[in-house]
């Protein structure tokens, strides 16, 4: 029924009668998303969902359900409810994040100016030291793992760490940032 109505509504009107919720039924969505808590801004984003489970339903074969208004009033019930699960979850994660910053003061000063002194030494050293700086250092990789994912010998990676360790430590000391 409901892919007979698409490709009724595509031959006569095109696509604007492709739409598979008529204004009442995406009212009706509209309603019940706002009065399961979303936020006016998500609104559209839940017309559509609704809109695109109604379609796959019909790609995949499955027969239109007989009250199209009250089925597509319970999945936007639904994603109303996975809207909340993902806030929920999201606040977690960032109570979580939080948890796991150091608690002491905020970075003053110096520590800005060394930060950046170190950044611009990065950037000045060679791709292959910098790359090897980064991995160690930041994302604390052993030297053998850096050197499995490298394709390259553990002496290389050392060199590397070494030469760059050296070349940072004169920049920083030129910049009489140490």
């Amino acid at each position: 029924m409901l892919r007979g109505r698409i490709r009724r509504g595509r031959q006569a009107h095109g696509a604007a009668e492709d739409d598979p919720l008529d204004a009442a039924q995406e009212r009706r969505v509209r309603a019940v998303l706002a009065l399961g808590g979303v936020p006016q801004a998500d609104l559209p984003d839940g017309v559509q969902q609704v809109r695109l489970r109604l379609l796959e339903r019909a790609a995949g074969g499955q027969e239109a359900p007989r009250d199209v208004s009250a089925w597509a009033a319970v999945v936007a019930s639904n994603l109303a409810m996975d809207w909340h699960r993902a806030k929920r979850r999201q606040e977690r994660l960032g109570e979580r994040l939080a948890a796991l910053r150091p608690a002491g003061p905020p970075a003053d000063e110096e520590t800005r100016l060394l930060s950046l002194a170190v950044a611009r030494g990065l950037d000045g050293l060679p791709d292959a030291q910098r790359q090897v700086v980064v991995l160690r250092f930041y994302a604390d990789l052993p030297v053998r793992s850096i050197a499995e994912q490298l394709g390259v010998p553990e002496g290389t990676v050392k060199s590397r760490l070494h030469t760059a360790v050296r070349a940072l430590r004169a920049r920083l000391h030129e910049d009489e940032v140490v």
